[in-house]
């Protein structure tokens, strides 16, 4: 597991359906160290921090192994590295593989897994395209973030060191499920409440699920 590519971007105004949006998401390759601290990447800022960055979202992974799908689904579009805002671009992990609370070693850093990514409409400012935030979602090819317990420096070809696996076995992979689609699955539900890690955004949506009667609660 290692990281291929740190990328890094500070907010840019942009023209969008006639109005001037400030957005983060066009991050680009840097060579040589960063240093990562507890809120982002030096050299790295978000335009709204209410959705994007804070301690629980201080960097973005994407697997690289997306890259090839995302390619024969959009066959005309350039996708380097960074392309899905994300700070990390990874090799060797991913999103049904990685639990919620696993901790990792990253350069000099150390990390743990907070959350999916949940797209937002500067996803689709960055295509040009404003399906591909539907299709986004719909792929789970979703990537997650970081927050950060240890600062330090990291670079492209870094290792990505297991430290710990959280022992609650929820994957990200199951966190987006409970989102976009097993919205049934009580079970899932009560074990995402109980995760330390996750945001307590997510306990509360969760949370307030739980109180839907099951005849009124959405099914998968």
């Amino acid at each position: 597991m290692k990281i291929i590519s740190v990328n890094v971007a500070r907010p840019r105004l942009v023209e969008w359906n006639d109005q001037i949006v400030s957005t983060g998401i066009y991050k680009i390759p840097v060579a040589g160290r960063v240093m990562l601290r507890t809120l982002n990447l030096d050299g790295d800022r978000q335009a709204d921090l209410t959705v994007h960055g804070g301690p629980t979202k201080a960097v973005y992974v994407y697997p690289a192994e997306h890259y090839s799908y995302w390619r024969d689904e959009l066959p005309d579009a350039e996708l380097p590295w960074g392309m899905f805002g994300e700070n990390f671009t990874s090799e060797g992990l991913n999103e049904s593989a990685v639990n919620i609370g696993d901790s990792f070693r990253v350069g000099s850093a150390e990390v743990t897994v907070t959350e999916p990514r949940m797209p937002c409409y500067k996803l689709g400012i960055k295509f040009g395209r404003s399906d591909i935030i539907k299709r986004f979602l719909a792929s789970g090819r979703t990537g997650f973030y970081f927050s950060v317990q240890r600062e330090g420096e990291v670079g492209a070809g870094d290792q990505i060191e297991l430290l710990a696996r959280d022992a609650n076995n929820v994957t990200v992979a199951d966190i987006t499920g409970l989102y976009a689609g097993n919205k049934g699955d009580v079970e899932m539900m009560r074990r995402a409440i109980a995760l330390e890690a996750l945001p307590e955004s997510w306990r509360g949506h969760f949370r307030k699920r739980l109180t839907v009667p099951a005849h009124d609660r959405p099914s998968s």
